[in-house]
């Protein structure tokens, strides 16, 4: 936890449970957890702010009403790759599309031998939800780790997928 996570709320979703932590930049974490609900802490009244609307726009995320969070987020804590990696899968994968890490290796600009760090990158994701590692999967389609379990990665997966209106053929 960053010196600068000066509050924490444990907030109780349809997915779990999810330890946010704010400082008065942004939302520093959100993470599955087994502790229990709490109130949010802190001293600073702008870090409980951001707790309150990370938490409001996750619950509207999850009954469909919101396609894209717009609460602050604080980043400095994650390295540089780790940045670049989770800001091209936030830019280039939208609500309801998903990509591989084979993808989005090329869309970095790397090499297929990098697939494996990028993975790395994202399994390092201290802001799930938020910024949307759900959408990656295997070369082949399939659903591949998630710090949440893969059922979460298929409800999140599914939520998403809900409304997309497929053609009719004839």
């Amino acid at each position: 936890m960053s010196d600068t996570a000066i509050a924490r709320l444990v907030h109780g979703s349809t997915l779990g449970n999810l330890l946010i932590e704010a400082n008065q930049v942004g939302v520093t974490l959100v993470a599955f957890t087994d502790e229990l609900p709490t109130e949010s802490t802190g001293e600073n009244s702008t870090a409980r702010e951001h707790l309150e609307t990370a938490a409001d726009q996750i619950d509207e995320y999850l009954t469909g009403e919101r396609r894209q969070f717009t609460v602050p987020m604080d980043l400095t804590d994650m390295s540089a790759f780790d940045r670049e990696v989770l800001h091209m899968l936030e830019a280039t994968t939208g609500y309801g599309r998903t990509t591989t890490y084979g993808a989005l290796t090329r869309q970095l600009g790397r090499t297929p031998a990098d697939a494996r760090k990028i993975g790395a990158a994202l399994a390092r994701n201290r802001l799930l939800l938020l910024l949307p590692c759900h959408r990656v999967l295997g070369a082949d389609g399939s659903l591949t780790g998630y710090a949440g379990g893969l059922p979460a990665k298929r409800a999140l997966i599914d939520l998403e997928s809900a409304d997309l209106v497929l053609p009719l053929g004839g």
